[in-house]
C-alpha cells in the first residue's frame, strides 16, 4: 500500500509540473514554406543546370570531346534525377529501388531530353528554314542551352547560325575571319543569333545573363541589326 500511495503522489507532482510549464512556441510553419520553396526549385533545376553547365565546363576546362562532355554531363544529370525518384520511392513505398529508377525513369528521361533538344528546333524559334538546316551543325552544347532556354521563353527566336565568306560580303561587311559563326576545327558552328527588337530591355539582359551562366560569352550588337550573339569559346 506504501508504494502504491508513493506512485500517486509522484504522478500527481508531474502533472502539476506539466500543468506549470508555459506552452510550446508555436512552430514557424510560414517561414518554414517560405524556404521550401526557393530550395524545392533550385533542386527541380540542379539536373538541368549540371547538363548545361557541366557540358560546357568538361569541354572548355576539362578539354573534353563534345559528344563526351555532353555525356558527362548526362550521367551527372541522371545521377541526380535517379537520387531524386529513389527518395520519392522510398518515402512513398519504404523501398528505394535505385537501381530500376535508374535504368528506366532517370536514364531514358534524360536521354530523351538531350535527343530532342539536340535535333529539333520548332519553326516558330527559327527565322528562317535556313537557320533550322544549320540548327544540326551549331555545337551540342549550344543546341541544349537554347533548345531549353525555348522551354522558358517560347518567343526566343534563333535569327542566324552558319555564315560562309559569302555571306559576309552579301550584308555588306567585311570578312571577319574569326568569326565563331564559320564551322570551326571540331566540325561545329560555335555561334548563333538571337531576335532582341521587340522583346524589351529586361527580357534581353535576362536572356543574356542565363546564357553567361552557363558559360557562353554574349554580346549585343547591331553589325546588321540589333541581336544577342551567343558564343561557344573555343577551348584553351
Amino acid at each position: 500500500m506504501d508504494r502504491l500511495e508513493e506512485l500517486r503522489r509522484e504522478v500527481a507532482r508531474e502533472r502539476r509540473s506539466r500543468a506549470s510549464r508555459p506552452p510550446p512556441k508555436p512552430r514557424p510553419r510560414g517561414r518554414r514554406r517560405l524556404l521550401a520553396l526557393p530550395l524545392g526549385l533550385l533542386l527541380l533545376i540542379l539536373p538541368v543546370v549540371a547538363l548545361l553547365r557541366g557540358s560546357t565546363a568538361l569541354y572548355l576546362y576539362g578539354g573534353w570531346p563534345a559528344w563526351a562532355a555532353l555525356a558527362g554531363a548526362a550521367a551527372v544529370a541522371a545521377a541526380l534525377v535517379a537520387g531524386y525518384a529513389a527518395l520519392l520511392s522510398r518515402k512513398l513505398t519504404g523501398r528505394a529501388r535505385l537501381r530500376f529508377v535508374a535504368t528506366w525513369i532517370a536514364a531514358p528521361l534524360v536521354l530523351g531530353y538531350c535527343v530532342h533538344a539536340l535535333l529539333f528546333l520548332a519553326r516558330v524559334n527559327a527565322k528562317t528554314d535556313d537557320v533550322r538546316a544549320y540548327y544540326r551543325s551549331l555545337h551540342p552544347a549550344l543546341r541544349l542551352a537554347v533548345s531549353t532556354f525555348v522551354i522558358l521563353d517560347d518567343g526566343l527566336v534563333v535569327t542566324d547560325i552558319h555564315r560562309t565568306a559569302a555571306d559576309y560580303d552579301r550584308m555588306g561587311l567585311p570578312v571577319n575571319e574569326s568569326s565563331l559563326h564559320f564551322r570551326q576545327a571540331d566540325g561545329w558552328v560555335h555561334a548563333m543569333d538571337l531576335r532582341t527588337v521587340g522583346r524589351g530591355s529586361a527580357r534581353n539582359w535576362v536572356t543574356a545573363a542565363c546564357f553567361r551562366l552557363l558559360g557562353f560569352r554574349t554580346l549585343r550588337h547591331v553589325g546588321t541589326g540589333d541581336h544577342l550573339h551567343v558564343s561557344l569559346p573555343l577551348p584553351p
